[in-house]
């Protein structure tokens, strides 16, 4: 593979509300602590963000926007995100490395890695500032929105994420397109 290489992945796919956000990292040295996003704790994560930043050869994190989300649909949001997180990156990365299984076009050549978080150094560390830099988005949130739990829910479709949609109906943040929050958009 040419170098420099970097890695890709996303978090917010799956949330009802909320930004998609995608990262991009090209990695020199390993980083100790560098994991999936899934396998951390949230203190954890931070940690290792904060070290990813400082070691990195270069490091990128973009969104794409609810409304984005509606127009494109969220796989196409997905691989916009990644666009621009990618084009963020300098040096400029000869390939990319992107976690999952869809091809997604990106501004350098790409091969989808299934598992790539547990298999690529460079993916995990985009898998990470992926996953901080939306959950603080989405703490910030809950100051504009209060009464939803977005800070401790993030916008995923748990009980008392139901339950404050029950009360307190959609606000701009939601996702109408996904199917769960169909009956609220009648």
């Amino acid at each position: 593979m040419p170098a420099p290489v970097c890695g890709v992945d996303e978090a917010g796919r799956g949330p009802w509300a909320g930004p998609v956000c995608a990262a991009a990292v090209i990695l020199d040295d390993a980083i100790a602590g560098v994991d999936d996003s899934k396998a951390l704790s949230a203190a954890r994560r931070g940690i290792v963000e904060r070290e990813i930043k400082a070691r990195a050869r270069a490091f990128a994190v973009a969104f794409a926007s609810v409304e984005e989300i509606a127009e494109l649909n969220i796989l196409r949001a997905t691989g916009l995100a990644m666009r621009r997180a990618v084009s963020d990156l300098t040096p400029a990365p000869a390939f990319a490395l992107v976690d999952g299984s869809y091809r997604f076009v990106l501004p350098c050549p790409a091969r989808p890695v299934i598992g790539g978080d547990a298999l690529s150094a460079s993916i995990a560390a985009a898998s990470i500032l992926a996953k901080t830099a939306r959950d603080r988005v989405m703490i910030e949130m809950e100051a504009v929105y209060p009464g939803y739990g977005f800070a401790a829910h993030k916008g995923y479709g748990v009980p008392s994420h139901i339950e404050a949609l029950e009360r307190l109906g959609p606000c701009p943040l939601h996702r109408m397109g996904f199917a769960p929050l169909r009956r609220w958009s009648a």
